[in-house]
């Protein structure tokens, strides 16, 4: 029987102000996943790659989607 008196927390996915290269996507997706950053941004990087647009686009709707602390 579940005990009552317990909280379970609500992970955000949220652009940090501490931490932050460019705009705060990798940060807040390694925050979010409990990886670290420099794997995150490896792999943004590595998007990058084919031709640029699809990584790139990636990253401007994550920028533009994810809130910022604040």
């Amino acid at each position: 029987m579940p005990n009552k008196n317990t909280k379970t927390t609500t992970k955000k996915l949220i652009r940090p102000i501490e931490g932050r290269k460019i705009a705060g996507v990798a940060i807040a997706f390694a925050n979010y996943f409990g990886i670290d950053v420099t794997l995150v941004r490896v792999i943004l990087v590595l998007a990058l790659i084919p031709g640029g647009v699809p990584g790139l686009s990636i990253y401007l709707v994550c920028w533009l989607l994810i809130p910022s602390e604040k």
